[in-house]
């Protein structure tokens, strides 16, 4: 009879335990400063990247609005990615913009250094 009681409560505890996330608060600052970080990059730079980053963080704060906060959480850790790819993908064509600029001038001094005599 006791068992019964115990395996009843520890598992209505358990259950418990389980459907109540504490709100992701640092993790939604964190991936509004990551957001935030990715738009002062990309600066008017259309990424298809930053724009999901920035639905993701929508959905997150509507979800955290909401008391949903394992969603808030799945979404603002999405968005935080999506940034972070986002600026990543910015700086990348940045620099090899930078590369082909300097392979124009390098082979610009080339071809001077070889017209003269």
């Amino acid at each position: 009879m006791i068992y019964r009681y115990t395996s009843a409560a520890l598992a209505l505890l358990l259950l418990q335990g389980c459907a109540s996330d504490p709100a992701p608060t640092e993790q939604m600052r964190l991936t509004e400063q990551e957001v935030e970080q990715a738009r002062t990059v990309a600066a008017g730079d259309a990424v298809a990247e930053l724009s999901l980053a920035e639905e993701k963080l929508a959905k997150a704060q509507g979800a955290m609005a909401a008391g949903a906060y394992r969603t808030a959480r799945v979404q603002a850790e999405q968005a935080e990615l999506d940034a972070r790819l986002a600026e990543a993908r910015v700086l990348t064509l940045r620099s090899q913009a930078e590369l082909t600029e300097l392979n124009r001038r390098i082979g610009r001094l080339r071809d001077q250094l070889g017209a003269m005599p």
